[in-house]
């Protein structure tokens, strides 16, 4: 059975919250020559942040698979396919900001980054430890789900604040 692990909600919605609060005000403070250009430029990047965001995970009882949009892909992020029977072991990397990252390690030496910011994130480390038989117990988010929730939430305010400023 395949299931599909989406990007963390928070996490999108931390990420477009503060592109719009960021870029609402570009709109309004333009100059006239240039204010369809500048809804024209919000509108593509909001296209494109929304887009980028919507990275997802495939896993069913022969592989795991990491799937990204064709924007991602242009800009880099690459999709990938491990076959269950191919990971030998999941190490641990510190980060800069004191959390850990954690890669799925091949046999024939690959690394991919574990996925940790996606939707069912205990579901989808219990099918990993399932078709490894890899201990996960100790594989968490990456940054705790309080933290987008915060940056989600100020952003909103900026937001707010910066249409209450505009409008009235």
């Amino acid at each position: 059975m395949i299931e599909k692990f989406k990007t963390l909600f928070f996490v999108k919605s931390s990420l477009i919250s503060l592109y719009l609060a960021l870029t609402i005000p570009i709109t309004f403070i333009s100059i006239d020559k240039l204010k369809i250009f500048s809804i024209f430029t919000f509108v593509l990047g909001l296209y494109l942040i929304i887009n980028i965001t919507s990275d997802y995970v495939e896993t069913c009882s022969s592989k795991i698979s990491y799937k990204t949009s064709f924007i991602s892909k242009t800009l880099g992020k690459k999709n990938w396919e491990i076959f269950w029977k191919d990971i030998n072991l999941i190490k641990t990397l510190p980060t800069s900001q004191g959390s850990k990252v954690y890669y799925f390690k091949t046999n024939k030496g690959e690394n991919f980054l574990v996925p940790q910011r996606v939707e069912n994130f205990e579901k989808f480390l219990s099918i990993v430890s399932e078709n490894t038989n890899i201990s996960i117990d100790e594989i968490s988010y990456i940054s705790p789900l309080w933290t987008y929730k915060l940056l989600t939430f100020m952003s909103v305010l900026m937001i707010i604040g910066e249409l209450f400023a505009f409008l009235i």
